[in-house]
């Protein structure tokens, strides 16, 4: 089924996902990818506050290219998502309700979707000049000195997933993998 989705999500919305949906999201997302995470998890171990409110929040497993002139970001194509398994539960666990990557991720990370009522997006490799039209904006809110893999606060318009793991813990990947064999 297709969904357009205004962010941030919602337990509404969460409830209304099913794995194999397409959807259209809007509204605003961050980035963050393996240097951003270890980062936020130092904090998390020194007693400190995140350098932004991941409540409710979905972040994208992105680091964009540069932009180029009159256009907000680069390339922003998904990266692997089970480089960001050993952050992602306790980032659920602290409210993070979305990530959008690619690829699969652990049980770890499932059982954390499951507990915490939230979901797993993917989008597709390789489509990153493509993706980035569907970003309106981008600006670094927190570790500039990460570059690439500083957060980014990004506004998007119909940007497009699909649902891999919903809050029910149903993995798209297993669903296709099942279909397959039995084909």
């Amino acid at each position: 089924m297709e969904k357009k989705i205004s962010l941030p999500l919602t337990e509404e919305i969460i409830n209304d996902l099913k794995a194999g949906d397409y959807v259209y999201l809007t509204g605003t997302i961050y980035t963050a990818r393996d240097a951003a995470h270890k980062r936020m998890d130092e904090a998390l171990n020194d007693g400190m506050a995140l350098p932004v409110d991941i409540k409710g929040q979905t972040i994208y497993y992105m680091g964009p290219s540069p932009a180029r002139e009159g256009r907000p970001i680069g390339s922003a194509g998904p990266t692997t998502a089970s480089r960001m398994d050993k952050y992602a539960p306790r980032l659920l666990d602290l409210g993070l309700k979305g990530m959008i990557g690619k690829g699969r991720r652990s049980e770890a990370v499932k059982d954390a979707i499951v507990r915490n009522g939230a979901v797993y997006f993917a989008t597709v490799g390789g489509a990153g000049a493509l993706l980035s039209k569907a970003i309106v904006s981008s600006e670094v809110v927190a570790y500039d000195d990460l570059g690439t893999e500083a957060i980014r606060e990004l506004k998007v318009e119909n940007f497009p997933v699909i649902v891999v793991i919903d809050k029910t813990g149903a993995n798209l990947y297993d669903i296709a993998q099942e279909q397959y064999n039995r084909e």
